[in-house]
């Protein structure tokens, strides 16, 4: 029997795979694509010890692949089912999102993998977000949508039966693992076919765009996905040239030269043609929807360092969040990666002190990079793209955590945890590399 195929080179056929089906779809995000390739080019030629330390890093070599996409599911069991469908590819489900208080009606988490290495080789992730029915203020509205929903399957026979074989077998061999490519791909694809009537789609629509969006068609269309890029404020203003019209601010923290988190830009939303059903036969409509997206990823910030963040994001003023790595780094604000250098692997250490260590030349921080998401930027997002009727005010609710989980099948990962163990892990071994045995 062949062995299985690893979740890491699913989950690349699967991104690849997935990214030409949108470009297919949508052709505008081949165009963002080409401009994202071009800025990168340009970036890592103006800067070349930046690209020696992405390199070193091994940020470069995922950079051209580096994915995210997100979707909108309806139902808890939706869900769970497209999480057990991540976790053949090796994603988990890392922090929850509450989207209610900035007007949008989910709440959400982002799957990816958590494993350094796995992160090295494909970081694709997907933030996937579930309908708040609930927040439908309409009881016979809410009650039409719940019963909507519950008449569709939005996975097609043969990737609930590949799921299954992946978790009673233990994994996936070669043409199993390109099936379930291919069977969960439908999952992800656009439907023009709407399955509501054109009346109970403007009646959804009045509700929140999004909740339409979400309840209107025969699966959860994938709605954007984001290529990672090294410069954000040069990819804005280069889009327009080339036919690109972009969201008119850049999501997140400002321009820095360290930078931090995540920063985030969109072209605007396409109107897509579609058809209703009706009595007489289906007749001609249109929705908004999906758009084209770019990232820019910075370093992971510590519990501290967010705190600090918020505060500087609510005043405005990020005068009092150092702009400079060691410092950073020295008031536990950011979190990151050491590893021994050729000179220290040779050279004899006598201390266990890391910042002892990194002035001798023996030992690099290196910023860890951010995997995941800021809820204000993705709101922020989405009521961008979801017309000029997206909803202002906030859901006077709290947030549903425990819902969510439950829904979900398992509790959330903590993505603080994996950025903490992931700099204590690089820190032991960056010792023992050097025959050092203490702790700091």
């Amino acid at each position: 029997m062949s062995a299985f195929v690893h979740p890491d080179e699913i989950r690349s056929r699967f991104s690849a795979a997935l990214s030409a089906m949108y470009r297919a779809e949508v052709p505008q995000y081949g165009d963002l694509l080409t401009l994202v390739a071009d800025i990168n080019a340009q970036a890592l030629k103006a800067d070349a010890s930046g690209a020696d330390r992405l390199a070193a890093s091994g940020e470069l070599a995922r950079l051209s692949e580096e994915r995210h996409g997100a979707i909108r599911v309806g139902t808890g069991d939706e869900l769970a089912t497209i999480a057990r469908a991540f976790a053949v590819m090796g994603m988990e489900p890392v922090s929850y999102y509450n989207l209610a208080p900035a007007g949008v009606p989910v709440h959400s988490t982002a799957f990816r993998p958590v494993d350094p290495a796995a992160l090295a080789r494909n970081p694709f992730r997907v933030f996937t977000s579930l309908l708040r029915l609930e927040l439908i203020e309409d009881q016979a509205l809410r009650a039409e949508a719940a019963e909507t929903l519950a008449r569709r399957d939005i996975f097609t026979p043969g990737a609930r039966e590949l799921i299954e074989t992946a978790q009673a077998a233990g994994g996936l061999h070669e043409a199993q693992a390109d099936r379930f490519v291919s069977e969960l791909l439908e999952t992800f694809r656009w439907h023009a076919q709407a399955t509501v009537s054109a009346e109970t789609y403007e009646r959804l629509v009045a509700a929140h765009r999004l909740i339409a969006d979400v309840v209107s068609f025969k699966g959860p269309h994938i709605n954007h996905l984001t290529p990672r890029t090294l410069d954000i404020d040069a990819a804005q203003a280069a889009m327009p040239a080339r036919g690109i019209r972009p969201k008119e601010t850049i999501e997140g923290p400002p321009a820095r030269a360290c930078p931090i988190l995540l920063r985030q830009t969109s072209f605007k939303a396409l109107q897509e043609a579609i058809t209703f059903p009706g009595a007489d036969g289906p007749t001609a409509g249109a929705h908004t929807a999906r758009f084209g997206e770019i990232e820019q990823r910075g370093c992971a910030l510590t519990p501290a360092g967010r705190a600090l963040y918020d505060e500087a994001l609510a005043k405005k003023d990020f005068s009092a969040l150092p702009d400079d790595w060691d410092a950073l780094r020295r008031a536990d604000l950011a979190w990151f990666r050491y590893r021994a250098t050729p000179e220290g692997l040779t050279g004899r250490a006598g201390t266990a002190d890391l910042d002892a260590l990194i002035a001798a030349g023996h030992v690099v921080a290196e910023p860890i990079t951010y995997e995941d998401f800021l809820p204000v930027s993705a709101a922020g997002i989405f009521q961008s793209n979801l017309g000029s009727e997206a909803r202002e005010t906030a859901y006077a609710v709290d947030p549903a955590k425990a819902d969510f989980e439950q829904a979900l099948g398992r509790p959330v990962q903590d993505e603080m945890a994996l950025y903490r163990a992931e700099q204590e892990a690089s820190i032991t071994a960056t010792l023992k590399a050097l025959g050092l045995t203490e702790t700091v």
